[in-house]
């Protein structure tokens, strides 16, 4: 699977992996030597306590470097006024009758509260590939959504 970055959120992937490497596994190892020192490993909770968060440590270090391994930087050189993954999209909701400012970004930078959506998002997806002026009709659960597209810039 290719997970979609901007080189800013690449860099800041490989800094958190770095630390996750260097820092968090050395403090679990120290965690686990001291929980041995209490004695008995079968009723020692310290123990299982600290095994457990070192195994979380591991997957998320194999799952960042998935990630990293797996990840394509985004790259903004698509027509003008088309929607892409890095756009900053202004749409019209017309069931609310507001604006709505959305970047699309890949799954991993995505924040949907700070309007940061994902290109696999129901209305990411919906949008890719749009122009200014198109209404986009979004299939949710709760019912359909219809957005016109207001604005699209480029600036990643």
């Amino acid at each position: 699977m290719t997970h979609f970055l901007t080189a800013d959120g690449k860099k800041q992937l490989e800094e958190k992996l770095n630390y996750y490497k260097s820092t968090r596994r050395v403090e679990a190892s120290e965690k686990i030597a001291i929980a041995r020192e209490f004695g008995d490993l079968s009723e020692n909770s310290e123990y299982d306590a600290a095994k457990e968060e070192q195994a979380q440590i591991e997957a998320e270090i194999r799952e960042m470097e998935d990630i990293l391994l797996n990840c394509q930087i985004i790259d903004n050189s698509s027509t003008e006024g088309e929607v892409s993954i890095g756009s900053t999209v202004t749409v019209y909701d017309e069931e609310f009758d507001e604006n709505l400012v959305l970047q699309i970004l890949g799954s991993t930078e995505s924040n949907p509260a700070k309007g940061i959506i994902s290109n696999n998002s129901p209305v990411g997806s919906a949008l890719i590939g749009k122009k200014i002026g198109d209404r986009v009709t979004v299939k949710m659960d709760s019912g359909d959504m219809v957005y016109k597209i207001i604005d699209v810039k480029h600036n990643i």
